[in-house]
Parts: structure tokens; sequence; C-alpha cells
């Protein structure tokens, strides 16, 4: 079984370790192109344009499903990933997990990028599952690109901005960029009272491998055998997994496999 996964740079890695960890026997193949981040502020056909060529790349090493591991392409490209290429390769867009932070009661902050934060597609989300919760949009100058770079102090002042745009008492904070699943914790630690509970995280990665493998009528083993290989294409190009990536605990468990011939 082999799964292919795009975004514009280091926001798949959190849903690609979720289908290692589920099956370590799955070949992966990571699909980015870093050199043109951001794709949040680009316009939906160049957006299209650049999902369109990291599937492209992908689906050359026939992949049994592609998961758009990024909120932006899921969002605007997703429609032209599956019309080009379904039936033959599934394609599982990413979803913010509103609906779950909603369900666990109290209220909600949805942290995402600002071309996301206050979009058509965000607001009909939660207006769709928001009931009569309170959920406030967070918009996160920066944090996708300080967390792309590794870059630690960036990071923290982002983190700051966002959680002095968050108000207090909220009890879930969605996850509206695969990025930030990355600093997870990080996040709780920015908002939460360092005297009391912290929030709990929602991010869409656990749940966007559950699908693949449920749309490839695949079950978890995550005893199986490690023996899934890994692929990485930045730009199109075969690569080393970026030195950005290894800073991360999950790019960390995808750097211990082997490369796919």
């Amino acid at each position: 079984m082999k799964i292919a996964l795009l975004d514009s740079g280091l926001g798949l890695l959190a849903a690609a370790a979720a289908v290692r960890k589920a099956r370590p026997d799955a070949d992966l193949v990571l699909s980015s192109d870093p050199d043109s981040m951001p794709w949040g502020p680009r316009t939906t056909e160049d957006i299209t344009a650049h999902a369109l060529a990291c599937a492209r790349a992908a689906a050359v090493h026939e992949p049994d499903a592609l998961i758009v591991a990024c909120n932006t392409a899921s969002v605007h490209a997703l429609p032209a990933l599956r019309a080009e290429l379904e039936p033959g390769l599934p394609v599982i867009g990413t979803v913010p997990a509103v609906k779950p932070a909603v369900g666990d009661g109290g209220p909600v902050a949805v942290w995402a990028t600002p071309a996301t934060t206050g979009s058509t597609y965000q607001r009909r989300l939660i207006a769709e599952f928001g009931r009569d919760a309170q959920v406030t949009e967070v918009p996160c100058h920066g944090l996708a690109d300080a967390v792309e770079g590794a870059r630690e102090d960036a990071v923290d002042v982002a983190l700051a901005a966002a959680a002095a745009l968050t108000p207090p008492g909220v009890r879930s904070v969605v996850l509206g960029c695969t990025h930030y699943e990355l600093v997870g914790e990080r996040i709780r630690a920015a908002v939460g009272p360092a005297d009391g509970p912290r929030p709990a995280l929602y991010g869409s990665a656990g749940a966007v491998a559950a699908q693949a493998l449920r749309r490839l009528g695949a079950v978890p083993d995550p005893d199986a055998a490690p023996s899934g290989g890994l692929t990485v294409l930045l730009g199109g190009r075969r690569a080393e997994l970026p030195e950005a990536a290894r800073t991360y605990a999950e790019g960390r468990l995808l750097a211990a496999a082997t490369a796919i011939p």
C-alpha cells in the first residue's frame, strides 16, 4: 500500500506521521513545493495550479490514495484535484475539526492563517457545526512560515500574538492549518493559564489518515512490521527530507524510513 500526501511545505508531516503510526508497512510519498509558500494569499487559480503540480508529481509514483494535507489546498483545489485524478486515485481532503471541538462544549478558538480566517469556507463550517457555541476566529500571522523554517524565536513571537487575540477561558483550540499541529503543545502552553487546565487541541491529521485507510478498504495495524518506505518530492524533484522537518517529532519518525527506490 502506498499513500501520497501533498502540501505547500512541512504541513504534511503531521498527517504523514499519523499514517505511519497507523500502518508502519505503508509506503509514503511526500510531495510539496516550499518555494511557492505561502499558498494562502494566492488566488484560487494559482493555488489550484500549485496543488495540481504537486499531485501530478506524486501520481507518477503510482500511489493508492492521495491526501491533500493542506487546509488552503482543500478549500480551493479539491474539486479540480478530484476531477483530474478520481476515480483512479482517491483524493482525501483536510477539514478543520470544528465539529468535534464544538461537540465537547465550551468556548472554541479556531487558529488559522490570516487568509483562511474570515473566509467563506471557514465561516460556513462554523455556521454549520458551531451550534450555539462561542467560536472565535484567530488569525495567526507568520506562524506557518515560522514553523516551516523551524525558526524558534519567530514561532514564539507568532504564538504570543495569536494567544493575545484568543479570549480567556477557551476550552478548545481548532488547528486550522496543518503546520500548526507540529507545534501543538506549544500552542496549548501559549493559550492555557500557567496554573490551570490547558485547552484541548483539535487537529486533522488522525482523522484524515483514518479516512484514507477507509477509502482503501484497509484497517489500522500499528503492530505491522515497519517496512514502509519514503519518497520525498520538492517541486516535483526527488530530494531528502528537509533538515527543518527533523526538528519535529513527526519528521524524525518519518526520517527513520528507508527511501523507496
